[in-house]
């Protein structure tokens, strides 16, 4: 894949590392928690031949470095610094995870900027107390005992049983890749989707094409809870899958690809008013 690897030149996320191949109409993947931007790498190399694609690593992830305090709004506003640099004024977005946190936040801010917006294995609902639970403990193993020993245990759970069973190698192959993750950043991430609010506003005000990618297996955004915020965008495109959990990208690679590839097909040909912001 000819990928041109860019930084942001200055400002709060100086240094910021994003992707940017393919020719076309700009389409932005925002990937989710622990990984990093090469987790579109196989999508990214099937979609290039008719749409641009600008693929961040997050500040802390890959091969961005880490800033203290980033929140899931401040990322919204890395996303749009990167757009400014690119001189582009739209892009379909799509965010996976806890990029799909990020991808509301920028559509909630820059609704005009959009598109499509992409929740993959995302959900605009925030915390529950027991997710905040969860996650505050995780901190306090991260911290006792390092990454590499989170992350063995948490990464096997964000894949379905049949994965799982299939790919056992090429999954250690991707837990040990993460291994030397900066717990201060895997944290950041933590706190700041805890602090993050509900924008279950931000879909029922859109008016862009809406996409929804659920996993039947997943345990970190269980699909009863996706399903209920799928009809609240005027347009929607849902899939569910049941062989998938909370990675489908590598879980079912040329699906996924199927995904992306129609709904971006569909956005660009979506009729679409100059004056579609959040109101």
């Amino acid at each position: 894949m000819n990928v041109q690897m860019k930084k942001l030149p200055d400002g709060l996320f100086k240094n910021t590392v994003y992707r940017d191949t393919g020719n076309g109409f700009p389409v932005m993947l925002v990937h989710g928690f622990p990984v990093d931007g090469s987790l579109w790498d196989y999508q990214a190399n099937k979609l290039k031949s008719f749409c641009r694609l600008l693929i961040p690593d997050l500040p802390g992830s890959g091969q961005s470095p880490f800033i203290s305090g980033v929140t899931i709004e401040s990322m919204a506003n890395m996303l749009h610094d990167i757009l400014l640099q690119e001189h582009i004024d739209r892009c379909i977005l799509i965010g996976h995870s806890m990029g799909g946190y990020i991808a509301l936040a920028f559509a909630e801010k820059y609704a005009q900027e959009i598109k499509g917006l992409g929740l993959y294995h995302s959900s605009a609902f925030p915390d529950t107390q027991e997710k905040k639970q969860g996650r505050t403990r995780s901190m306090a193993m991260m911290r006792q005992y390092g990454a590499g020993v989170f992350l063995r245990q948490m990464m096997p759970n964000l894949f379905g049983e049949k994965y799982r069973k299939n790919n056992k190698a090429a999954l250690q192959t991707l837990i040990k890749g993460k291994e030397d993750a900066d717990v201060n950043a895997l944290s950041a991430y933590y706190e700041a989707m805890m602090k993050r609010p509900g924008r279950t506003n931000v879909l029922k005000q859109l008016t862009v094409p809406a996409l929804f990618v659920i996993g039947k297996e997943d345990t970190s955004v269980p699909a009863a809870d996706v399903l209920q915020q799928v009809a609240l965008p005027a347009v929607s495109q849902v899939h569910l899958l049941s062989d998938a959990a909370h990675i489908s990208m590598l879980e079912m690679p040329d699906i996924a690809t199927c995904i992306l590839e129609e709904f971006i097909h569909f956005c660009i040909n979506y009729p679409f008013a100059e004056d579609n912001v959040v109101k």
